[in-house]
């Protein structure tokens, strides 16, 4: 009498959620995978263009497959992340390394360590006035960049030392 029902497909993850199909909205697997925090942020980053899979910018409502890689442009790098399962519902953090692999190159996270370093140079719009820390992080870098000298090329320059001796 305490039969299991074997007729159910089991669930990809451990807590029963998530599709047996391994097809997903695009957008929806984004939400899911965590790497946008609302579909509608998903979705939007899709139309911006911001997407896109095997370097073809995708519509939010593409079915995507596992296998598939996606890229993921959050300026000032882009993400590129291995479909390992196709979810449409939202899991734990936990279970995301069950969901998708980060082939992320690491020179794309040179270049993230590198705008943080920078500083505050190129601030973001809207974000208003810099606080009396920053602009005081500001003025410590723009004086440190101020005292690198600037080389202009390979140019030869003539201060004029060939002219007296023609003389």
């Amino acid at each position: 009498m305490n039969e299991k029902n074997t007729s159910r497909q089991p669930s990809p993850l451990p807590d029963g959620r998530g599709m047996g199909v391994g097809l997903a909205r695009l957008d929806k697997w984004l939400w899911a995978a965590r790497i946008f925090k609302t579909r509608t942020l998903a979705a939007a980053a899709c139309k911006r263009g911001q997407v896109t899979v095997g370097g073809v910018q995708m519509k939010p409502s593409r079915t995507v497959k596992v296998g598939d890689v996606i890229d993921v442009r959050k300026p000032p790098i882009t993400y590129s992340f291995r479909i390992l399962q196709a979810i449409e519902k939202r899991v734990g953090a936990k279970l995301i390394p069950q969901i998708l692999e980060n082939v992320t190159t690491p020179e794309q996270y040179e270049l993230l360590e590198m705008n943080r370093i920078s500083g505050f140079v190129n601030r973001a719009r809207g974000t208003g006035r810099p606080t009396k820390k920053e602009r005081r992080a500001i003025d410590d870098f723009s004086a440190q960049a101020a005292d690198i000298p600037i080389f202009i090329g390979d140019f030869d320059f003539d201060f004029g030392d060939d002219d007296e001796e023609e003389d």
